[in-house]
């Protein structure tokens, strides 16, 4: 179940309408501002429009969604990653990232506070305890906590996590900055790979032969490649790296050598595939970016079967 079915049977049982009644006022919202907003934002309007308020209950972490300003969501502490300084446009402070779990899904945590963060570097916060959030923002699929949040340590029990990344299958065009996205998809374009070196050390970038860390190191060479794709409700330009590239179809000697690169090309254009990812903004250009993480090929028995149960279930 996505987050906007869970949103909209949400705001049926609180309203007491029909999911079918939910649904169709969500579209004419959209059509009345143009399609401008997702479906999830849409949703959110026609909560408020008819007076259902989520900003003092709690949810599921597979029921937020992008744009929610008042957040409360209950889960296990499964990562925390170091705290890190920043020093942006002459200010200063501390930046302190965790993933949050419960047996729904999982989320980034991003904690900019510094009484926040003080329960992480004092170790009353850490990893495996039960945490409470309320009051936070969704920001680019995070919640992010400000000083006007709250993050404590809950007595109340979360079994059986989700720990792996969950991605949300959907059409391109309703996907927003921030989603894990499934997409099933046609491969339109692919342009020529760019290559970089990094530090055998770290896997950081490396320039001229240096990493910033471990100094003079023989770089390993690796390759970013660029794609477009489609799934009929619209294209995106798609970044692979890594493994991924090699999922795609390209082994290694093939994306290294430009000759057999375009050899290869010509075979898997027109592919259509499962790809998994996440939706990036790209504020250069003020369009969306599909960095994608997994690939897998599509199992036409196991499609068969699911428009079968389409058909009899119409």
């Amino acid at each position: 179940m996505d987050n906007y079915t869970q949103l909209v049977e949400r705001i049926s049982k609180a309203s007491g309408l029909p999911i079918e009644d939910i649904d169709r006022r969500v579209e004419a919202k959209r059509a009345k501002l143009s399609g401008l907003v997702s479906k999830e934002g849409a949703a959110q309007i026609v909560a408020a429009e008819l007076g259902i308020n989520f900003e003092k209950e709690r949810m599921k972490i597979s029921e937020v969604v992008q744009g929610m300003k008042r957040v409360n969501v209950l889960g296990k502490i499964v990562n925390i990653s170091p705290v890190r300084s920043y020093n942006k446009n002459g200010r200063e402070g501390k930046v302190c990232n965790l993933l949050l779990a419960d047996e729904s899904s999982n989320v980034k945590v991003v904690l900019w506070d510094t009484n926040h963060i003080s329960l992480i570097e004092s170790g009353k916060l850490k990893q495996g305890d039960n945490a409470e959030i309320s009051n936070a923002q969704i920001r680019n699929g995070e919640i992010h906590l400000s000083s006007f949040a709250d993050i404590r340590i809950s007595n109340e029990k979360v079994e059986n996590v989700v720990t792996s990344k969950t991605f949300s299958e959907r059409k391109i065009s309703e996907a927003q900055p921030g989603q894990n996205l499934k997409t099933r998809a046609v491969i339109v374009q692919i342009f020529d790979p760019r290559y970089f070196e990094v530090c055998p050390e770290c896997g950081k970038r490396a320039f001229e032969g240096e990493c910033k860390i471990h100094g003079k190191v023989e770089p390993k060479k690796r390759a970013l490649l660029n794609l477009v794709l489609d799934d009929g409700s619209e294209s995106i330009r798609s970044v692979l790296f890594g493994e991924a590239i090699n999922k795609l179809g390209f082994a290694d000697e093939e994306i290294f050598l430009m000759e057999k690169f375009y050899e290869k090309k010509s075979f898997i254009l027109g592919e259509e595939k499962y790809f998994f990812g996440i939706i990036k903004s790209n504020t250069l250009y003020n369009t969306n970016e599909f960095n994608v993480e997994s690939i897998e090929d599509l199992n036409v028995d196991q499609l068969i079967k699911e428009l079968e149960v389409k058909a009899t279930t119409a």
